[in-house]
């Protein structure tokens, strides 16, 4: 089993893609990630991206933690900022985050000054 999508480690205990499928969470726990991140607003893809809800199902059924942490855009609040600072904070590592082409989930790991994995354990 291969995921559908690349990933790019930003460092050991984090990783960015793009959007998953159901089916990607069994590849990603078999691979040893505790934790996903959605990064993407549900329906923002059309019929065809899966809901939250599905993904956050078939982590749980993999024994994985799930955040939902939407943004629109790359343009991030302070309070998604910190938000999302806070929802890793209390994950397991590693973690992998995922938006439409792993853009927004990269600039929550910099605008969070790459704090939100690396030298974490979990």
């Amino acid at each position: 089993m291969t995921l559908s999508v690349p990933t790019t480690s930003l460092c050991p205990e984090f990783t960015v893609c793009g959007q998953i499928t159901v089916a990607d969470v069994a590849v990603l726990a078999k691979q040893g990630y505790k934790s996903i991140i959605n990064n993407r607003p549900d329906g923002e893809g059309g019929p065809s991206q899966p809901r939250s809800a599905e993904i956050e199902a078939a982590a749980k059924a993999h024994g994985m933690r799930y955040v939902h942490v939407p943004a629109s855009s790359p343009m991030l609040s302070a309070a998604q900022v910190e938000a999302y600072r806070r929802a890793c904070a209390d994950l397991p590592h590693p973690v992998v985050a995922f938006c439409k082409s792993g853009g927004r989930a990269s600039a929550f790991f910099q605008a969070c000054g790459g704090q939100v994995g690396c030298g974490t354990q979990g």
